[in-house]
């Protein structure tokens, strides 16, 4: 159970294609115009003008990061490079050696801060944090889910002793101390970083012993991990700021599931949400919970907050609990998408008896998808007016900024008058970029979990790759006047 608290490599990092719709949990190597592929509307609503020159979604990059980009996404899809990085990116991660710990060699904290630092994180204090915030913003983001990046990891002989921590005594005292009280205090700091209208990102096994154990036994958290979470939920309430409660294995997600619906009873109120939890569409049963769960929110009068990813526990979860292709998931992550949008229950949602004749809940979603074909067919939904359900885009910093930037591009020029203030008055998506921040020795588990996610989606990460030397060249041809 130690690997709980770590996160698994994505669904799809293990079983990635060369082709335009394949993805891992958060991203897709297509690179095909909503004009071509779309026929729900958006079609019309987007129909260009012809021969008319439209701005690279790109465009709106700062040099630096395009540079960046483009030296990661190369190293990243490269045999013969990422081998030798990923090594000497594991020995800095977990190496108790301090000339191999970034906080304390000022040599590897520079050139780990200028690059991969640089390319997935927000910043290791308040100023840096702010200052990445305000330039995504800048750029047209509509802000970030910030996470804390520091993990609590735990021997084998805590991990074999896990109820110690729910009981009491010295060493549920010791647990309480040193996991649940630092986790409390990152996570709280994290909301306090975090702007109105952000989001924060958290795990509670990051809580250390007494969350594993009473996750794994479906038991409410105990008076002190309660505590902490409640402070969490009511600073973020008071700020403005969502919480998106992270899945995780499926040894704990029931757990994790009653702890979130109990959660969003509480705060999930008067219109607002609050409290979002985690639904993975590669896992069968998805559709089912998520129905439990939007029947509860519609008999009880709270509203249900849906992130909805592919997955990422493919190489711990039950294989059988899992879509048997990813084609199947795909259609899972659409079509349950579609229906939340459309506050529907045709497709995989089915509406209980009870409440046939009742209203469908309210919903507040964030589509965490980096597939690019998923984020324009949710995208038609909502530019051909079938609006119903709040919904923010978002991806992770650092990758699919292909997708990102056409998500926060301004709309195309269109010939119709009517059409063009049709598409003007839907244009504003909301769009956030997921990072962390810590020191960068603290954030080191978190970069290697990116290189590994880039290495294990190689079609990906080589079209991440093209797309910044596309548009590296395309701004050198603009700077000796080849081209406009």
């Amino acid at each position: 159970m130690a690997a709980t608290t770590r996160a698994s490599r994505s669904l799809h990092s293990s079983s990635n294609r060369s082709s335009a719709s394949e993805d891992i949990q958060l991203l897709s190597a297509a690179d095909h115009d909503l004009t071509t592929t779309s026929n729900t509307g958006a079609d019309t609503i987007l129909n260009t003008k012809p021969n008319m020159p439209q701005p690279s979604p790109l465009a709106v990059l700062p040099l630096t990061t395009v540079i960046r980009s483009l030296m990661t996404t190369t190293i990243s899809s490269s045999p013969l490079l990422l081998p030798p990085s990923l090594a000497a990116m594991s020995t800095m991660a977990h190496s108790t050696n301090p000339l191999l710990n970034p906080d304390r060699n000022p040599i590897l904290r520079y050139a780990m801060k200028k690059t991969f630092y640089a390319q997935y994180c927000a910043g290791e204090n308040a100023a840096e944090v702010r200052h990445t915030v305000e330039s995504l913003k800048r750029i047209g983001f509509s802000g970030v889910i910030l996470g804390y990046a520091r993990e609590v990891v735990l021997t084998p002989e805590q991990t074999a002793d896990l109820a110690s921590c729910a009981g009491e005594g010295a060493a549920a005292e010791e647990c309480i101390k040193n996991e649940i009280n630092p986790w409390a205090a990152g996570t709280l700091e994290t909301v306090r970083l975090a702007a109105p209208g952000d989001y924060v990102a958290l795990k509670f096994t990051g809580a250390g012993r007494q969350a594993l154990y009473t996750l794994s036994k479906q038991l409410p958290p105990l008076p002190s991990l309660a505590s902490a979470i409640d402070s969490v939920c009511q600073l973020a309430a008071s700020r403005g700021v969502r919480l998106l409660f992270d899945a995780e294995q499926q040894a704990l997600q029931a757990g994790i599931d009653d702890w979130t619906l109990d959660y969003m009873r509480r705060y999930n109120r008067d219109g607002r949400t609050v409290i979002f939890g985690t639904y993975q569409a590669y896992l069968k049963a998805t559709p089912a919970t998520l129905s439990k769960h939007l029947a509860a929110a519609q008999k009880e009068n709270f509203s249900l907050g849906v992130k909805l990813v592919r997955g990422a526990y493919l190489g711990s979860d039950p294989r059988h609990l899992i879509h048997d292709t990813k084609a199947d998931t795909d259609v899972a992550y659409d079509s349950i998408a579609a229906a939340l949008l459309r506050r529907s229950w045709n497709g995989p949602l089915v509406r209980p008896d009870a409440a046939a004749s009742k209203a469908f809940p309210k919903v507040s979603m964030v589509l965490a998808s980096h597939n690019r074909e998923s984020v324009l067919k949710a995208r038609a939904i909502l530019e051909a007016g079938e609006i119903g359900t709040e919904v923010a885009f978002a991806q992770l910093q650092g990758m699919a900024d292909e997708v990102s930037c056409e998500l926060v591009a301004p709309p195309k020029a269109v010939d119709n008058n009517a059409v063009a203030e049709k598409s003007l008055a839907r244009s504003h998506l909301k769009v956030y970029k997921y990072l962390v921040w810590g020191s960068t020795g603290e954030c080191m588990k978190y970069l290697l979990r990116r290189a590994h996610e880039n290495r294990d989606a190689v079609g990906r990460t080589r079209s991440g790759r093209d797309a910044m030397r596309a548009e590296l060249w395309r701004r050198l041809r603009v700077a000796f006047g080849l081209s406009t």
